[in-house]
């Protein structure tokens, strides 16, 4: 399982971002193209592993949508995104994440108290989203069941579940070593 997930994670091009090695994969960044197989691969791993008695998939803008959707698919949970854009919505909620690459607010909408939830994005690396994120969520009175991370890189996964008090579920922890992605372990593993 995760075979094509890993061949792919393999063949990322590095791109540096000032000292963050980033790794440009479909999953992280929607280019190259996304192979369908892959999707399944990763649906069929949160499947198996996460809490699934869950009210909403709750993705975050924008490379989380996919994994959602995928999710959603095989699942028939309803999602809802977590947006870069304020709608001004009754109830909305502002995040501010703070990244290994950047900065911005998140606006989260139709999340309501006591609904349980499964939040699920591409990467944790530094933590910053996931912390601000979870804790947000954890004022709003939402009962959350699984928390996933496609891609573990770097500490991020510990200070997440240091931080918050909630278990982080990656599906592949990988480094950036001399240059190429390298995996170093699979939630099947």
């Amino acid at each position: 399982m995760l075979e094509e997930v890993k061949k792919s994670l393999e063949s990322s091009p590095i791109v540096k971002k000032g000292d963050y090695n980033y790794f440009v994969n479909p999953i992280s960044d929607g280019v190259p193209a996304m192979d369908p197989k892959m999707l399944r691969e990763l649906s069929l791993a949160v499947h198996k592993h996460a809490d699934l008695d869950v009210d909403k998939i709750v993705a975050v803008e924008a490379m989380g949508i996919h994994l959602a959707t995928a999710l959603s698919l095989a699942t028939d949970i309803p999602f809802v995104v977590i947006r870069k854009r304020q709608y001004g919505l009754e109830g909305e909620q502002e995040v501010y994440q703070k990244t290994g690459y950047g900065s911005s607010n998140l606006y989260i909408n139709d999340l309501h108290p006591g609904e349980k939830i499964l939040i699920i994005d591409d990467v944790v690396s530094t933590g910053g989203t996931f912390i601000a994120l979870l804790k947000t969520l954890q004022d709003m009175d939402l009962e959350i069941k699984s928390a996933v991370a496609v891609i573990e890189k770097g500490e991020g996964k510990k200070i997440v579940e240091k931080e918050t008090g909630i278990e982080l579920l990656s599906i592949i922890k990988l480094d950036v070593i001399d240059g190429k992605v390298v995996i170093e372990k699979t939630i099947e593993d």
